[in-house]
């Protein structure tokens, strides 16, 4: 079963990574609009269509990568305090109750909005150039497809959890740094004693 949550985690790893190379071409584009606009005194026409599109892709495709990591925003003030049953069972009745609908309704309805834009062959209104928007609109679905593929993991997690009294192990490239504080506070400790 972990090779099994492992291998979703890397499929939400990899199109994480792939796309956060999107900030790059996001910062080159607007670092040339701005170049442009204040040393040339010729604003681009392109800058705003393209900068939300790479940033809205951005953000999209970054939830599941986050899911994967439990870098999600949650009010933990309390949840850390709770034991790993505790958490387990609340977590899955989050992703039950809210997460799974609301991944339904993206998917789904993503799908109906990227199809009328497919067929229309879209294009932005906001410039003059007006660039295709449909492969844009076609990562609501898509996204909504990879949330609910991670989801999937997450209550498995949840299940694993309830029955053995703590978290199966996550793929870890990135930890948190209050807990590397604290964990570095520990062995301190630990050391003086």
């Amino acid at each position: 079963m972990q090779k099994f949550l492992l291998t979703i985690d890397k499929i939400s790893n990899f199109f994480g990574k792939t796309f956060a190379w999107t900030i790059v071409a996001l910062t080159v584009a607007i670092a040339y609009e701005v170049f442009s606009r204040y040393a040339f005194r010729a604003p681009t026409t392109w800058a705003f269509d393209v900068s939300y599109i790479l940033y809205g892709t951005l953000f999209m495709m970054a939830g599941a990568y986050a899911m994967a990591r439990n870098g999600h925003v949650r009010g933990d003030f309390l949840y850390r305090n709770f034991a790993p049953r505790r958490q387990a069972a609340l977590d899955l009745a989050l992703w039950l109750l809210f997460f799974y609908p609301a991944m339904a309704a993206m998917a789904w309805m993503g799908w109906r909005f990227f199809l009328q834009s497919y067929a229309q062959n879209e294009h932005s209104s906001f410039s003059p150039e007006g660039p295709v928007i449909w492969p844009f609109k076609f990562l609501i679905p898509f996204v909504g497809a990879l949330m609910s593929l991670q989801g999937i993991a997450e209550v498995v997690r949840c299940v694993i959890c309830l029955r053995d009294g703590e978290w199966p192990p996550r793929l870890h490239d990135v930890e948190e740094m209050e807990k590397l504080i604290l964990e570095r506070a520990e062995a301190e400790r630990q050391g003086q004693a």
